[in-house]
């Protein structure tokens, strides 16, 4: 074995075997296990838009508040902005569309939704519902929701996204 490295190495590689025996590895031999990928879970997403809502709109801020000793004006006043910079920052990560997108109080048939009309969570029927079967359509109380498109910043493996608004410490 001692002849077989002296000459190996004088060829200018050593056998893996005899690198092996002596506690060696090749260069390069051995890939290094690539870094898993952080597990999505199902909160994540949630999570990430209620922190940019305290970030952007200090939405929790607001609602985490008790705003019973402040008069209708003061709550107003703080609603407005709020409101105001919680639509901005809904408009920046989601295209928010009606589902059905009619006037409110007219007659809308199932039928004329499409693919959304068979889905049993688009369509909320409220009001004189016969025994059996499904209504035609009624009158559109309200047109719903749903997000068109998500466009949420990528999340970095380092940042908790448990934090939804850092603690703010004033160095005097």
């Amino acid at each position: 074995m001692a002849f077989r490295a002296f000459f190996a190495l004088l060829g200018g590689s050593l056998p893996e075997d005899i690198a092996r025996a002596c506690g060696y590895t090749k260069s390069g031999a051995e890939k290094k296990a690539a870094p898993a990928a952080p597990a999505v879970k199902t909160t994540d997403g949630a999570l990430q838009l209620l922190g940019l809502l305290q970030k952007e709109a200090r939405l929790l801020d607001f609602f985490m508040e008790d705003i019973a000793p402040y008069s209708d004006e003061q709550v107003g006043a703080a609603v407005r902005n709020v409101h105001a910079q919680t639509q901005d920052t809904l408009r920046k990560v989601l295209k928010l569309v009606p589902v059905v997108d009619s006037v409110e109080g007219t007659y809308v048939k199932v039928e004329s939704l499409g693919a959304l009309g068979r889905d049993p969570a688009a369509v909320k029927f409220i009001g004189n519902l016969p025994a059996q079967g499904k209504p035609a359509g009624g009158t559109l109380r309200h047109r719903g929701w749903r997000a068109d498109s998500v466009d949420l910043p990528t999340v970095s493996g380092k940042q908790n996204l448990m934090i939804l608004g850092p603690a703010e410490l004033e160095v005097e």
